[in-house]
């Protein structure tokens, strides 16, 4: 690939040198099968005892699954979500449609717009060597305010967009309720200080040998909680006592995974964990993430009644754009969030 805006990656036949990383950085073991021990949730109440529901309207089996996946892994699957199928596949649709456009090159190579980033893999480098994906990224709160900014190519993308993010609302809210319940944190805790905030959506391409570069470099997340609609994709892994877990592709499951926000409001009783992709020779992966974060202006810090003599304050308290312009890592992330 020489990086002009006609590349296509299909015509790609091996790894280029800048796409190449270092021995440390290369992904190991990518033949180990999906791991067994990643919790899956179902979140249908009626596959579960309609007496075990508490006051708060929240089932107390599946409060416990969710606190004990956020505090041993960081991480999990739900299933059974109440998101109508179709909301999710107009959405992978339209999405694809969008990158195939870029990949066609009847659209220009990158773009840094008001309202989204468009960036090709050439863009994105870690000591001069770049990742195997494209990148779309834009703000979505407030969507009423958000909408008319994205990309208005493919023509029903931001119909089909808000559509999908008015149902990733809904889902983020009730998770973050059980989670802010597991905690022992009053019922609302979250509820006016979280925002379904960006939508990240990736396109990685075929790899003539994923042994040699990744998707995506490993990274936490900065937000309270992501979520990822893989559309029944591999490649996502996270980080588990030092080994690196494949994540299975369920179909129209959404994987969650805890973010630094979260941590530091629970005073580390959850984990953000560690995660990156990894690439595959037979077919492309594509993504929908979409960060549930604070607002800007929100102070994030440990909650009052986590901390005590014998568990004092793990954090210094911190307005979250402060958190945010600190970590500069983030790059477009950083970029995204501050043009929300």
């Amino acid at each position: 690939m020489k990086g002009d805006k006609d590349s296509r990656w299909f015509e790609v036949e091996c790894v280029p040198k800048n796409y190449i990383f270092s021995k440390e950085d290369r992904p190991q073991n990518l033949d180990a099968p999906v791991s067994d021990s990643i919790p899956v949730i179902d979140l249908a109440i009626s596959n579960l005892q309609a007496s075990a529901v508490n006051i708060n309207g929240h089932n107390t089996q599946l409060v416990e699954q969710i606190s004990m996946a956020s505090q041993q892994f960081g991480f999990f699957q739900v299933i059974n979500h109440g998101i109508q199928e179709k909301t999710l596949s107009d959405a992978m649709i339209v999405v694809k449609e969008f990158f195939d456009m870029q990949l066609s090159g009847k659209e220009t190579r990158s773009r840094h717009k008001e309202g989204y980033i468009y960036t090709r893999s050439i863009d994105y480098v870690k000591d001069g060597v770049h990742l195997w994906r494209e990148n779309l990224k834009h703000p979505c709160h407030p969507l009423e305010e958000c909408i008319h900014l994205w990309p208005d190519k493919p023509t029903q993308y931001q119909e089909v967009i808000a559509a999908y993010l008015v149902e990733i609302q809904k889902l983020s809210s009730r998770i973050l309720e059980m989670i802010c319940e597991g905690l022992g944190l009053k019922e609302g805790y979250l509820k006016d200080t979280s925002e379904v905030q960006l939508l990240v959506s990736n396109f990685y391409p075929p790899c003539p040998d994923p042994s040699l570069t990744l998707g995506l470099l490993p990274h936490y997340d900065p937000s309270l909680i992501t979520l990822v609609y893989q559309g029944g994709s591999t490649g996502l892994q996270v980080m588990k006592d030092g080994q690196w877990l494949n994540v299975g592709a369920i179909p129209n499951a959404f994987s969650v995974n805890i973010g630094n926000q979260l941590e530091i409001i629970s005073n580390k009783k959850l984990k953000s964990v560690k995660h990156r992709v990894v690439t595959c020779a037979h077919e492309a992966r594509q993504s929908i993430v979409t960060h549930v974060n604070p607002c800007l202006d929100c102070v994030i810090e440990p909650a009052k009644i986590l901390v005590d003599e014998l568990e004092p304050s793990v954090y210094k308290a911190s307005q979250y754009k402060d958190y945010v312009q600190r970590n500069k890592a983030f790059g477009d992330y950083t970029t995204a969030i501050q043009n929300a």
